[in-house]
């Protein structure tokens, strides 16, 4: 070492206040990008096992594969492990329902059921090819009672379109002709009789609403028939976005007849098909990975540069002896080597427990409030490590640039009389005469002081700055990327919908009577048309015509109506949530209420967008037509069923009503309307929507009902998932703002302290020429308003340059109009205040009582 460094080594152990108060920084931006770091890659592992947990580990299908494909495709160089699957449906005989008609029959090979989410509530796994386990809905929805240790015989064959002659797959809906007929069949129907060894949680692939109930057997390609095909599921060793195009090629390749992905998965991985999606991921992390890295520059770099600005006469003495340009600029690197070489181990550190503390606060309430049975684990990766290690240096390097080469350039004679950062001419320190007029002299001292010393001032000012900007960028950010996720979600407020049947008034009273039920609505559906003139078409519908997607029919756009009759009380109660009085309906003049807002996927963008439905006010009325195609599939004249009145607009849907669509009008109506319109019972289907505390019960006591002609569908997991993944996604973007809101305050109240601690000085000598406490405070007060005012001068500008750089980042895969958060605005603009007005008097207060011959002979604190 030699002797400048160690004459450095020795002023940092002779400063030990101003040593902490650097290192303190450097360790709270270290463990800023720690912890920004880790809440990002154990988040992600959350979504990551909870997808596993519910859908499997797998990542690629190759569907109805040979033996002799399947041992390509295991040989292949991106396969890791291979999982082959069979599957077939059988008659459900027993079922208590109609909405229930098949036994699914999936069956693995060994492994493969280590991938796959199973769950053993009784017995064990099938070992071999006679041996199945049942799902625990078999029993419920069937009139028989199952138990380990019986038979079970079944035709099992594949399931096919009977008018399209297409294969149809676990997750087809039944398919629907007319009257009480269904287009489809069993094919190739084979006998046969399994051993029942053991009853699992009913699956994820089996979802409520589906026809069918899960049986799970054993497959062996090795015993496999001539012709026979399988589904190799595949777990691959390289993830990336090539992935699709290279088992696209080798599927093509081998002659596998189709290939599937498990995209949920993938694009936690990072691996997408949609190239916009992809860029807006890319985009959003590299704004935010700015914004963390310049945040961390601004704390290291102010407790820096107020380093040099101290050392300064250390500095000067150096050069008079000798010391080189070079050298003092070195002694400032070799400074930050010794702050990183401390801050980054310990910044880890209290990054990672900082991370650990919130996790266990967090699953406290992700299983309490949210049921979710995954925990929030701290998850550290090498690369992670390395990527903070790398970001820390650089940003301790790049903090430490500009004061080393201010240091460089300090001269002897400057540095010992320390006139280097003050200012005295009058032009320098000059201000407005209307300050002294408006806030009295102590302002006008106060602004003066800042103004002796720009660079310090300019310092304070650039880290609230930042502060505002890393405030309201990662505000506008979390607002934005939960206003997507929730795009891509649909509006579920129910757990259990009925419809078939003769569902009516009697029934709703029926099911609502149920013990767990806490919330129940009937629902009639009716369809018609509205033909809309060009000019009241919405700009996407334009586009589309333009693009000659779709066409106009003598210059108007036939719309799909749906129209959706709620029965009397929900109806008042939406009304009245939506700001519409129901006295206002069931006039002579029908009136309705209009779904205006529509999310849609772009065609030629794949961009997720949203737009109002079609161009009406309220007031105005949409003539309702009804069906122009006959039952033959032949074009009619549509005859005019009424003239609805539109008494509102609204985007918010009831329940009952599903997601809309570009092209499609909902309307909502009181239920004695319909007839009003012109409908007739038959053009109806009746529903029902109940929410219930315990959805699962609520089914068992509607199928003991057993109402005939009437389907369940059983909504309460998807719903459930998807407020989970909302919920989740909430509690990580506010635990970002809490984090980025407390570095800020550190940042500031560390920049505030230490500018006050080095002008000991010169408030000294304000009180030794008679300034009161009185007006020394009322100084410090305008100190701090001036500091304010000037830092919202310039973070709220460039806070909203960065909000509309995030908007276009967003707009690559959503479309959505540019909201300003006003609220977290006007609460920058407040909290701004009250930190520097507390800096500033919390930082006075450890000073007021300082001897003043001791703070003027002083040369630092």
């Amino acid at each position: 070492m030699n002797i400048v460094n160690k004459v450095t080594v020795r002023h940092l152990k002779e400063n030990k206040r101003r040593s902490l108060v650097t290192i303190i920084g450097a360790i709270i931006s270290v463990a800023m990008i720690t912890a920004v770091a880790t809440l990002g890659v154990s988040f992600l592992d959350l979504l990551i096992r909870g997808d596993i947990e519910e859908n499997g580990e797998w990542h690629v299908q190759y569907q109805d594969a040979n033996v002799e494909q399947l041992e390509a495709v295991a040989k292949d160089d991106n396969t890791e492990q291979l999982i082959v699957t069979s599957d077939g449906f059988a008659a459900f005989d027993s079922a208590k329902t109609e909405n229930k008609r098949y036994l699914y029959f999936r069956n693995f090979e060994t492994q493969g059921m280590d991938h796959f989410p199973l769950a053993l509530t009784e017995g064990r796994l099938p070992e071999n090819a006679n041996e199945v386990v049942i799902s625990e809905t078999l029993n419920t929805n069937s009139d028989e009672t199952y138990q380990v240790g019986d038979t079970l015989t079944a035709g099992i064959g594949e399931r096919m379109h009977s008018l399209e002659n297409r294969k149809l797959s676990e997750f087809d809906a039944m398919q629907f002709g007319e009257g009480d007929t269904f287009n489809e069949e069993l094919v190739d129907v084979e006998e046969k009789t399994f051993d029942i060894v053991g009853i699992i949680e009913q699956p994820g692939w089996e979802v409520s609403w589906l026809p069918i109930v899960s049986v799970v057997g054993f497959t062996d390609t090795n015993t496999a028939a001539a012709g026979d095909t399988f589904d190799g599921y595949v777990v691959a060793s390289k993830i990336n976005n090539e992935l699709f195009d290279d088992a696209k090629a080798f599927a093509n390749e081998q002659g596998i007849p189709s290939v599937d992905f498990n995209s949920d998965l993938l694009r936690l991985y990072g691996a997408t098909q949609n190239d916009n999606l992809r860029t807006t991921l890319f985009s959003l992390a590299g704004i935010m990975m700015g914004i963390v890295v310049i945040g961390s520059v601004a704390l290291i770099y102010n407790a820096f540069a107020i380093s040099v600005s101290e050392r300064a006469r250390h500095l000067g003495m150096l050069a008079s002896v000798g010391a080189t340009k070079r050298q003092k600029r070195n002694s400032v690197f070799f400074e930050g080597a010794i702050i990183g070489a401390i801050s980054i181990p310990l910044g880890i550190l209290a990054g990672l427990g900082g991370i650990w503390v919130t996790f266990q606060f967090v699953n406290t309430f992700l299983q309490g409030a949210l049921n979710v049975e995954q925990e929030l684990e701290v998850v550290v990766t090498p690369m992670m490590l390395v990527v903070a290690i790398g970001v820390s240096a650089l940003t301790i390097l790049i903090s430490t640039y500009i004061p080393a080469q201010k240091a460089s350039k300090i001269s002897a004679i400057d540095a010992i009389r320390q006139t280097q950062d003050i200012k005295l001419t009058g032009k320098a320190v000059k201000t407005s005469k209307w300050v002294r007029k408006l806030f009295g002299l102590e302002a006008e001292i106060g602004l003066k002081n800042l103004k002796r010393n720009r660079k310090r001032y300019l310092a304070t000012v650039f880290s609230l700055v930042i502060s505002i900007v890393l405030f309201l960028s990662v505000t506008y950010f979390t607002n934005n990327l939960k206003t997507s996720l929730e795009m891509t979600q649909s509006e579920l407020r129910y757990d259990i919908q009925l419809y078939g049947g003769e569902l009516n008034e009697d029934s709703l009273a029926q099911y609502a009577n149920l013990p767990d039920v806490t919330e129940a609505g009937l629902m009639r559906q009716a369809g018609g048309e509205a033909h809309i003139p060009q000019d009241r078409l919405p700009e996407a519908l334009l586009e589309e015509i333009e693009r000659g997607e779709t066409e106009l029919i003598d210059d108007r756009y036939r719309y799909y109506v749906s129209v959706y009759a709620m029965d009397s009380e929900n109806f008042e109660q939406y009304a009245e949530q939506i700001g519409v009085d129901p006295a206002d309906f069931g006039q002579e003049t029908p009136r309705a209420i209009l779904i205006d807002k529509v999310v849609y996927q772009d065609g030629m963008s794949g961009t997720l967008k949203e737009t109002e439905t079609v161009k009406v006010e309220e007031g105005e009325s949409l003539e309702l037509l009804g069906s122009s195609i006959n039952e033959m599939g032949e074009e009619i004249e549509p005859e005019v069923l009424a003239n609805v009145e539109i008494a509102a607009l609204t985007d918010e849907t009831p329940a009952g009503v599903s997601a809309s669509y570009l092209g499609n009008l909902d309307l909502i109506v009181p239920m004695d309307a319909l007839d009003e319109i012109g409908f007739i019972a038959g053009d109806t289907y009746p529903s029902i929507t109940l929410a219930s505390s315990d959805p699962m019960k609520t089914e068992a006591e509607i199928l003991e009902i057993n109402e005939a002609g009437i389907d369940i569908s059983n909504v309460f997991q998807r719903r459930q998932q998807e407020e989970q993944l909302v919920l989740l996604m909430q509690i990580f973007t506010y635990g970002f703002i809490t984090l980025i809101s407390l570095i800020s305050i550190a940042n500031i109240f560390n920049t505030i302290s230490t500018s006050v601690q080095l002008r000991k000085r010169e408030f000294a000598m304000l009180r030794s020429v008679g300034m009161t406490p009185k007006g020394f405070n009322k100084m410090i007060r305008y100190e701090s308003l001036f500091y304010g005012v000037k830092a919202l001068a310039y973070g709220l500008p460039i806070s909203f340059a960065a909000m509309v750089a995030m908007h276009f980042a967003l707009g690559q895969t959503f479309d959505y109009g540019f909201i300003v958060p006003w609220g977290s605005v006007a609460f920058v603009i407040v909290v701004i205040f009250l930190i520097v007005g507390a800096a500033m008097l919390y930082s006075i207060a450890k000073i007021k009582n300082d001897n003043i011959i001791e703070s003027l002979k002083q040369e630092n604190a």
